[in-house]
């Protein structure tokens, strides 16, 4: 039934949904990686959440909240229900139940998989590529997510035992940006890395025994190619084998005291001096070239100075020397 108030969806049951509910309880069980797999779903919390999944068409199922916050983001409703979508009132314990944060915000979306093959990304030609290999932990792997949606990555893969991009740990870190790149998972690092390499980009391994400084690559110019970062664990980093199969194997430089990077802060210095690259002018105009065009007039200036003054000199030696000859010979 429509609410006239909101102009929004609701299903036409008597109240909002409890716990016992068939599909509050369907979707409960999306907590689970295995019924995640099996059902190809999972939740997305939140109203940030909610919001950028809308904007992907497609990919939200179904919008659950409770009557508070379907008024309190009319909007996100309306987007929903202009999209055909369900939109169901649920009870504040049907909501705790299928939220996995202490404080939900009353929305919850229940999406569809949006992960795609790594040929079908690569046939995109994405310029900044990251590849999360065996990193396992979900708060760390949607954070470097998100930097790498704002650093501009357009593919983000998820390989070998990495943590599944589904998890609402790794969902709500991301803040939305899981549903702004290309999501690709795939099961052999190696083989993503030999994809890579064969579809153009330069792939460079980060570990902190690397024998290329990041700054000496940006000095270079090695950046502004097409590129695909992969990080390791924090705790372990990348097995020999994955960046030995690397084009580099590159660390990032510690001025100062600390032992090491953890992996957000490190994966956020990289993809940044790839964005910086590739977004540099390709023929930056030389800072030597500038300073010795506004030189040249004064240069310039100076030589005819001196030329007119060693004229004025010629001609006072010549005056001399008149002069003394006119006293040798008399006349005045």
């Amino acid at each position: 039934m429509q609410s006239p108030s909101h102009g929004r969806r609701l299903d036409a049951v008597s109240g909002p949904l409890t716990p016992r509910t068939p599909r509050i309880v369907a979707a409960r069980r999306l907590h689970r990686r295995r019924d995640r797999e099996a059902t190809g779903r999972f939740l997305a919390e939140g109203p940030q959440a909610v919001r950028e999944a809308l904007a992907r068409s497609g990919t939200v199922l179904e919008l659950f909240g409770t009557p508070a916050a379907l008024d309190r983001y009319r909007d996100l409703a309306a987007q929903a229900a202009a999209a055909d979508l369900p939109v169901s009132e649920v009870t504040d314990a049907a909501l705790a139940g299928l939220a996995e944060t202490v404080a939900p915000q009353g929305l919850i979306a229940v999406c569809q998989h949006l992960d795609l093959p790594l040929a079908t990304a690569l046939a995109r030609a994405p310029r900044l590529v990251t590849v999360l290999a065996d990193i396992r932990d979900p708060g760390n792997a949607g954070t470097v997510l998100r930097t790498a949606d704002a650093a501009g990555a357009q593919t983000v893969v998820f390989a070998g035992t990495a943590v599944d991009p589904y998890n609402g740990k790794v969902v709500r870190a991301s803040a939305g940006s899981l549903f702004h790149v290309d999501v690709v998972r795939a099961p052999d690092p190696l083989q993503v890395i030999a994809d890579l390499r064969a579809a153009g980009l330069a792939v460079l391994a980060t570990t902190g025994y690397g024998a290329d400084d990041l700054d000496d690559l940006v000095d270079a110019g090695r950046l502004a190619a097409p590129t695909a970062w992969v990080f390791g664990s924090e705790a372990h980093g990348l097995p020999a084998g994955l960046t030995a199969a690397a084009a580099a194997r590159v660390r990032v430089p510690l001025h100062g005291r600390a032992e090491s990077l953890n992996l957000a802060a490190a994966a956020a210095v990289c993809l940044y001096a790839s964005a910086r690259a590739q977004r540099r002018p390709s023929s930056p105009r030389p800072v030597e070239a500038t300073t010795a065009v506004a030189a040249t007039p004064a240069v310039e200036e100076v030589a005819a100075v001196e030329e007119v003054a060693a004229v004025e000199e010629v001609a006072a030696v010549e005056a001399g020397t008149a002069i003394e000859t006119a006293k040798e010979s008399g006349r005045p």
